[in-house]
């Protein structure tokens, strides 16, 4: 199901936007959508750091057969040396086990998230061990559906931006934020579209 906002979130970049018109109009009918819990979404992208898509999906799924059901307190439980058999670098171990530290122990409460502004729940999500910003930013999109993150470190947001603004010229990350600021309030909508440009099948995370 698209979040409540996009019907209005497309009509206003469409109004304003004559490039973003035309992608909102050659996608019509896709939206994003979120899939799963904050903390198993979270585990997941850890998982998948610096590794393919395949290999990820596939220590994903010899992590959950040790672990069962994806929630903080069977990882903590497990811990290290439970964890040291699902293919998984020591590093990962201790990020994971950190996240789950948080969740059990109450430093992130998805409950208190919605009276959070998106830098403030940035900030907290970062300061689990193995969760940068771009993390954060593509859990506030693909998890919490918030509507108005623009993740100017990611490579294909620029990509798209410099083939379709700037005509394949590079443009420093501040003059992108700048840049970007034409889609306030909508900028999660317009960096969706901006990702179809570039793959047509939209990413769930």
């Amino acid at each position: 199901m698209a979040p409540d906002y996009w019907q209005s979130a497309t009509q206003d970049l469409s109004r304003s936007d004559p490039v973003m018109a035309a992608l909102i109009e050659k996608y019509s009918g896709l939206s994003l959508v979120s899939r799963g819990d904050p903390f198993s979404t979270l585990a997941r992208s850890i998982v998948g750091q610096q590794i393919s898509v395949k290999a990820a999906d596939a220590v994903w799924g010899r992590f959950v057969a040790v672990v069962g059901t994806v929630e903080p307190n069977s990882v903590v439980r497990l811990g290290k040396v439970g964890l040291a058999g699902c293919g998984l670098s020591q590093r990962k171990i201790e990020y994971l086990c950190d996240l789950a530290r948080h969740f059990s122990g109450g430093q992130l409460n998805p409950a208190e998230w919605h009276g959070l502004d998106d830098e403030t729940l940035i900030q907290e999500l970062c300061a689990v061990r193995g969760i940068g910003r771009w993390t954060a930013e593509m859990f506030l999109i693909f998890n919490q559906m918030r509507p108005d993150i623009f993740p100017v470190d990611d490579l294909g947001v620029q990509r798209a931006v410099r083939e379709h603004y700037f005509e394949g010229e590079k443009q420093p990350p501040r003059q992108l934020a700048e840049f970007a600021k034409r889609w306030q309030p909508w900028r999660t909508v317009a960096t969706w579209y901006l990702w179809r440009s570039l793959d047509p099948v939209p990413v769930e995370y």
